[in-house]
């Protein structure tokens, strides 16, 4: 075998000589003379897929390249020429089997992928023996090519297996009995911690009260609209599963060009170029049965699976169990089987997205690599997916964008990713590109859990779970939706940074929910800092040892902090957010709100509201005040045992003692309101936004 390779690479050298003295297509993009022919390949073979290498043409070969597939596929047979003497040399030497277009061109949707110029990059396939390093050196010799890409193979984000929903598991006669309820009749809330943490001793001895996404007062404002649309970058999802199917996105216009063939109904498996798939099984080369580990259905069950439809779980922005309730899940399907995903699927499957209008794309996937180190790596090794995620973040109709949704006031999407299970010091890549939200993961303790990645890149924090390590074992961990034919069950316990990520998409459609049922417009920077300031304190707990892990290692690198939905609203509302910690009288200063002079005005009363302004004195006992709230010289004074969420009117004079009227030259009465967020951790920034 290795005398052929030989043979076959004197051959190619042979034949570059004779090429190098065709006429070449003038495009500045492809190096001058004497430039290093390696420049042009921008990664390695390394963990690569065998038998493909994925090419950018020049501008001026792509007339060539079009003309002669539309010859060749009438035939019904792949084009495995360019149309181009000089490159067809190197082709026929490689005994290419295809040569594709690694985006296919759809007549809806091809300005915006020409445009963008994703029409340049063709995926080049030859058989499997063949030398990758050889083929990649051959092709980059080609002047009409600029760039040359191994087609690197990506990994879920998740630690550990699916552990199956067990029924009889001990019922709340055993457990806290500080659980409290949403309003939703999902019969498993109860068990999602990481929505409602109560510190429940059957999830776990160190949990504790707060830890959670703040989500049960959020779902009193919104719970999820149908115009947010979410990809599911990931497998497949079980798109009939009881708590999923009305919540899945259907294609009312499905792609009629191959490879879809019309079969595009809620969305498509682009790891096997079909229609999606959720219990798929094979065999590797050593006899072992692969299949899926419904990892896709989980992940979409946190984020919408449907609620208060009496049924297993609740989902973050799933409705409330009404037709015209809950965001929508489009399963962009990248892994099957098993077996690894590639950048030609992830990044067709971002571009998919796009085409269709997801405002959010929740990426639960990452590079198994240790040694991106940085986003100049990452940039210069991914090209092709970080072209596709640029398309996917900016509108269709600009430049180098494409995304159709029309959700943010600016056009296009955001991009949230799993930050990595390495317990590396930095963000996993693509997480770690600046335009990407990366999600670190924390137990039902607060603290980081064992395997998250940390530092560097990180950007904000969400329970992932832990299924080991504490006394509720797999209860520890994230419960959601699962594929009964895979997994034995339709729900159980997963964890991971993979776990993590769905909350935060799950708030950010919230949020955007929000915003389209109240007609907030905004932009996607404002929306993005937003959600990342929406958040409370992990850094003051970080210290000491949990286990074998020195906490101090943590500290300021787990992200701004932990995800909270709540606040996401109110910053929307235009609330302003007091966070404070149960058991400490706290003293907080108005003048942010009050002027400079806040110290010195009259402060006429302090009005315990709900979160629609109405007086609601419940709210002293929701949150355990042991007396009302006071104004003392210019400063709130308040004190809760208990974590929760309420609301504050403030009132003052502006301009005066006491108020105006007709027999009494005054001032004018203000009143300013502000969101209570109570949790056993406290701020450290003070407490305000």
């Amino acid at each position: 075998m290795k005398m052929r390779y030989t043979n076959r690479f004197l051959t190619l050298a042979a034949i570059l000589l004779v090429s190098c003295t065709a006429e070449r297509l003038n495009d500045p993009s492809v190096p001058d003379a004497g430039q290093k022919v390696s420049e042009k390949i921008c990664n390695t073979s390394e963990n690569a897929e065998e038998g493909v290498l994925i090419a950018k043409f020049c501008n001026e070969a792509i007339p060539y390249l079009e003309q002669t597939a539309s010859m060749t596929t009438k035939s019904g047979a792949p084009a495995t020429r360019s149309g181009i003497a000089s490159v067809d040399e190197i082709l026929a030497g490689l005994e290419v089997t295809s040569l594709e277009r690694v985006f296919p061109k759809t007549e809806k949707f091809e300005a915006n992928t020409r445009a963008a110029g994703l029409h340049r990059w063709y995926r080049v396939g030859f058989d499997k023996s063949q030398n990758l390093d050889e083929a990649a050196s051959m092709l980059a010799q080609v002047a009409e090519i600029s760039t040359i890409q191994f087609n690197k193979k990506v990994e879920k984000c998740f630690a550990g297996e699916a552990v199956p929903f067990d029924g009889d598991i001990p019922g709340p006669v055993t457990r806290s009995s500080l659980i409290v309820e949403s309003d939703f009749n999902d019969p498993q809330i109860s068990w999602q911690w990481h929505y409602i943490n109560n510190a429940d001793q059957a999830v776990s001895s160190t949990a504790r009260r707060g830890i959670d996404i703040n989500v049960v007062n959020a779902w009193k404002l919104t719970d999820g609209d149908p115009r947010v649309r979410v990809a599911v970058i990931d497998e497949g999802v079980k798109y009939t599963h009881p708590d999923l199917a009305a919540n899945m996105w259907t294609n009312e216009s499905p792609t009629m060009e191959a490879p879809y063939n019309g079969q595009d109904i809620h969305g498509w498996n682009f790891a096997d170029n079909g229609p999606i798939t959720w219990d798929k099984e094979t065999t590797n080369n050593f006899g072992q049965k692969e299949t899926d580990s419904g990892h896709g259905t989980h992940v979409a069950g946190t984020i919408a699976a449907v609620n208060n439809n009496a049924t297993g779980v609740a989902g973050v922005a799933g409705g409330d169990g009404t037709p015209d309730s809950g965001v929508k899940i489009m399963s962009c399907q990248v892994f099957s089987a098993g077996a690894s995903s590639t950048d030609q699927s992830v990044s067709s499957a971002i571009k998919y997205a796009a085409d269709h209008g997801a405002a959010i794309l929740q990426c639960s996937y990452g590079f198994n690599r240790t040694d991106l180190e940085s986003e100049r790596d990452y940039m210069q090794t991914a090209p092709l997916e970080r072209e596709a995620l640029d398309y996917f973040m900016n509108p269709a109709g600009t430049a180098g964008g494409g995304n159709t949704c029309t959700i943010f006031s600016d056009g296009g999407g955001i991009a949230i990713y799993a930050a990595g299970n390495e317990n590396l010091s930095r963000s996993n890549f693509p997480g770690g590109y600046h335009d990407c939200i990366s999600v670190t993961a924390v137990g039902p303790d607060g603290l980081p859990a064992y395997y998250t990645n940390y530092g560097p890149g990180c950007n904000i924090a969400a329970p992932g779970g832990e299924t080991t390590g504490h006394s509720g074992a797999e209860k520890a961990g994230v419960l959601s939706t699962l594929v009964s034919e895979v997994n034995g069950s339709d729900y159980g316990y997963m964890q991971g940074t993979s776990m993590a990520c769905p909350h935060v998409s799950g708030v950010a459609a919230l949020g955007l929910s929000y915003a389209c049922e109240n007609n907030i417009e905004i932009d996607k920077e404002t929306f993005k800092s937003m959600l990342l300031t929406s958040v409370n304190d992990i850094d003051s707990r970080l210290e000491g040892n949990k286990g074998t892990m020195n906490l101090d290692n943590y500290k300021g690198k787990m992200g701004i902090g932990l995800i909270d939905a709540y606040q996401l609203l109110m910053q929307l509302k235009g609330t302003p957010c007091l966070k404070i910690s149960t058991d400490k009288v706290e003293t907080i200063t108005l003048t942010q709100y009050f002027g400079g002079s806040a110290a010195d005005l009259t402060y006429t009363g302090v009005e315990m509201v709900d979160e629609f302004g109405q007086p609601d004195d419940d709210v002293l006992v929701n949150l355990g005040m042991p007396t009302r709230p006071v104004m003392e010289n210019g400063q709130l004074r308040i004190k809760c045992t208990k974590p929760g969420v309420g609301h504050i009117k403030v009132t003052a004079i502006a301009g005066g003692n006491r108020p105006g009227s007709e027999a009494i030259l005054g001032g004018m009465e203000v009143t300013k309101e502000f969101a209570v967020i109570v949790r056993d951790n406290g701020a450290s920034n003070g407490g305000w936004l």
